[in-house]
């Protein structure tokens, strides 16, 4: 990962796009490898400067909550106030006031996932992103790319993780990659020990 820069990196299976995001994030150990943030092995800070979104059964928001409530929560996390005016201003910044008693569930995918990463990005001192399987939600993956590109080109750091489905969608669609690129991961190297070194830089940084 690197500032600027959206990478697509393919994992399939269940478990093992959360758990990739995980190690990537900084939130597990790989058996092997390492990861590191500018060049140095700190797990503290890329757990305080990556956040990790919508990761299954981790950091994904309870289906039954609705959106206003997520907002409302999201905005404690980076240390603002939460009531209803400050709920309602970024509700409607994110263009989904119309959604607010919607359970986080039925929102539209590629809005959740525009209202979860720009979200995330107010909490202090995050640089980077781990979007973990936008694709389990349905929709068109070039939607939920092409906001991860617009992210990534105001400066953010942000890492796809999806399966071969979403990527063959993106590919083939007129826009393809845009601004992003797409790391496919090898064979079955989708386990987390194959998937373990990496780095994350912050401004101007490179994995």
């Amino acid at each position: 990962m690197s500032s600027g820069t959206a990478v697509f990196v393919e994992a399939e299976t269940a478990q093992r796009p959360t758990v990739l995001g995980l190690i990537v994030s900084g939130r597990m150990k790989p058996d092997s490898g390492e990861v590191a943030i500018d060049d140095a092995r700190d797990a503290k800070a890329l757990r305080r400067r990556v956040a990790l979104i919508d990761a299954p059964d981790v950091s994904e928001p309870h289906g039954d909550v609705l959106v206003a409530d997520v907002v409302a929560e999201e905005l404690m996390f980076a240390g603002r106030f939460g009531g209803p005016v400050a709920v309602r201003h970024e509700l409607e910044r994110l263009g989904i006031r119309e959604h607010s008693r919607l359970p986080i569930a039925n929102l539209e995918p590629a809005a959740r996932v525009r209202a979860l990463c720009e979200l995330a990005l107010q909490r202090p001192g995050v640089e980077g992103l781990v979007l973990v399987s936008p694709d389990r939600h349905g929709g068109a993956p070039e939607e939920w790319w092409r906001i991860a590109c617009e992210l990534a080109d105001d400066g953010a750091a942000v890492l796809v993780i999806a399966g071969r489905a979403a990527r063959a969608a993106i590919a083939a669609h007129p826009d393809g990659w845009g601004t992003g690129e797409v790391m496919p991961l090898r064979g079955d190297v989708a386990a987390p020990n194959g998937a373990a070194r990496g780095a994350y830089g912050g401004a101007g940084g490179e994995a």
